[in-house]
């Protein structure tokens, strides 16, 4: 109510966290500082904001992690088949997608692997500010096996090891941890 006449605050624009329900942060009758965001004088409608008062935290997470930083004791907040959220701070999440879990082996699922409340490394890969959107990856803080992999195997060369899987097709040796050969039938 913005005496006589009142203005739409949306649950995106209440807080710079994300947040499912307006009731955790706000209760009825409580007063509040807002901002006129947009006034559409064809349908008497105002557009309200409460973040737009507050520091942007995506400013902030720039300057603290640029593409590249380690993110240490960052904690999972969430677990999906397509990869997890974790906390960055700032009450921003960022998402380790599945293909940035492991350079090497196939997740199905994080939850294999990781659980909520988990404290884990990862490094910043991109920051979208626009669409609110971190996205961090796992195997980026160890060395990717298939780098320089010209240098360690020539063709021609003779190697040794392990069978690890025999198909119809052919058989597959491990040459190093994370990489393998086929030999075809």
């Amino acid at each position: 109510d913005l005496g006589g006449i009142d203005g739409l605050l949306h649950i995106t624009d209440i807080s710079w966290k994300r947040i499912s329900h307006p009731s955790e942060v706000l209760k009825l009758g409580q007063k509040i500082k807002v901002q006129v965001i947009k006034f559409d004088e064809e349908t008497k409608r105002i557009s309200l904001g409460m973040k737009q008062l507050q520091e942007n935290p995506w400013d902030a997470l720039e300057l603290k992690y640029p593409v590249g930083t380690i993110v240490d004791e960052a904690e999972v907040k969430s677990i999906t088949d397509f990869g997890m959220f974790v906390d960055v701070g700032m009450g921003i999440d960022g998402l380790i997608h599945v293909s940035d879990l492991s350079w090497n082996k196939k997740v199905a699922n994080p939850a294999e692997k990781y659980k909520k409340g988990d404290k884990i490394k990862a490094v910043v890969l991109g920051i979208d500010k626009q669409a609110e959107k971190v996205s961090l990856g796992v195997k980026q803080l160890e060395r990717d096996p298939w780098e320089n992999i010209k240098s360690r195997y020539r063709i021609g060369q003779s190697i040794e090891g392990p069978i690890t899987k025999i198909t119809d097709f052919g058989a597959f040796i491990e040459l190093e941890e994370g990489i393998e050969g086929l030999i075809y039938v």
